[in-house]
């Protein structure tokens, strides 16, 4: 099995900053299935850490992710499994965001290069974004006949406000630059480029040099208020997103993706 993600602890003031890399070496970063378990197993790694109170999530250096891979043999096998096994294959998602939202440590993305679909919906379960000024976001689910799920529209909505959610998600070709991004509230900072790492790293060192044990306290008590009722109103995404890949308006995305060609949708 290739290892797609490397930890580094130990780093910062008292060595309170780790640092996760998801980098398959092949200026894409695509999420397979197996990547969203080693980036799952990766927080995970933190929930009984408390040496650490601040974890920087970089991808390569010419992209964050490209989101689900549509390529991926495991992926592909999702065509012919029966709806209990395709609805619990889909939880691979949902599971990899909430591993991460639910960190006690301060999280905070670097972004380089590009930042789609599977992607964003990572990022947004993270703290803070920090994104490289020629980097860009794009979220084309419903170009490909499905919606966003992975719970991530509620923290989009947190984030961005109801219209440009919806600008983000249903306009699924428009690309999201970094300075709209930034002023969409959708990133924190935007840094010079090839310097996300970097300037992430400067940000997680004044949050490093705080108290851990009521930093950790305040992150819980803003996430709980914030996130109170994501899971009502969103607990059906994975159930939807399962029915839309039985669609064609799917079956025709996916295909004209993969052809290089635009889609034709007809609303079945």
């Amino acid at each position: 099995m290739t290892n797609f993600v490397t930890i580094e602890k130990g780093l910062g003031p008292e060595g309170r900053i780790a640092v996760v890399r998801f980098d398959r070496g092949d200026g894409i970063n695509a999420l397979s299935p197996e990547a969203m378990r080693q980036l799952t197993q990766a927080a995970r790694s933190f929930e009984d850490d408390g040496d650490t109170s601040v974890v920087v999530l970089t991808g390569g250096p010419k992209a964050f992710s490209a989101g689900f891979d549509l390529k991926d043999p495991e992926g592909r096998l999702r065509k012919s499994m029966d709806i209990g096994s395709l609805r619990r294959h889909l939880k691979l998602g949902p599971r990899l965001a909430r591993a991460w939202q639910e960190l006690d440590q301060i999280t905070i993305a670097a972004i380089e290069g590009f930042c789609i679909g599977g992607g964003i919906a990572l990022a947004v379960a993270l703290d803070f974004r920090v994104m490289s000024s020629n980097a860009h976001i794009r979220i084309p689910e419903i170009g490909l006949g499905m919606n966003m799920s992975w719970q991530s529209i509620p923290r989009l909505l947190h984030l961005m406000g109801p219209a440009r959610t919806k600008q983000a998600v249903i306009l699924a070709d428009q690309r999201i630059t970094a300075e709209e991004a930034h002023a969409w509230r959708l990133v924190e900072e935007v840094t010079e480029p090839g310097q996300a790492f970097d300037d992430a790293m400067a940000f997680a060192t004044k949050f490093a040099s705080q108290p851990p044990i009521s930093a950790a306290m305040t992150k819980l008590t803003i996430n709980r208020l914030t996130h109170a009722l994501d899971d009502l109103t969103s607990h059906m995404d994975v159930d939807q997103f399962a029915l839309a890949t039985l669609t064609e308006d799917h079956k025709e995305g996916v295909a004209a993706f993969l052809e290089r060609r635009k889609p034709r949708f007809r609303g079945r």
